[in-house]
């Protein structure tokens, strides 16, 4: 089955830093979207980037400490936290669209990573 994969996630004191990698050999992806979920919370957009133009979409809540960047060399897209809370804890996952993208809809994507475990603590 094809799909994107995740890396880079772990756990991290509140207030450190954290770069999620998302690869997605094989596919071609018009965005790339990085989606999280907390325990008892549903599924939430944190950013997408989209390949036209390079645009990038963040969440309000993550806005200023988290970032997506293409990684020229590797070819991922990822996801750079900066002073992580402890309520970014929870499950990270990409999704690489192909003419649908959304910074809401995970099932908009038709291709989705099996997601990396982020755990912040005090």
């Amino acid at each position: 089955q094809v799909q994107p994969v995740e890396s880079g996630g772990g756990s991290e004191q509140a207030g450190g830093s954290l770069r999620l990698s998302c690869a997605a050999s094989g596919i071609t992806c018009d965005c790339v979207g990085w989606f999280r979920q907390a325990i008892g919370k549903a599924r939430e957009g944190v950013g997408v980037m989209y390949k036209d133009n390079n645009r990038i979409w963040v969440a309000d809540s993550v806005k200023g400490r988290f970032t997506l960047s293409h990684d020229n060399a590797k070819n991922t897209v990822d996801l750079q936290m900066n002073s992580l809370k402890l309520e970014d804890t929870g499950m990270y996952y990409c999704a690489c669209g192909a003419d649908s993208c959304s910074t809401r809809d995970w099932y908009a994507y038709l291709y989705r990573g099996q997601g990396t475990h982020v755990t912040v603590f005090s």
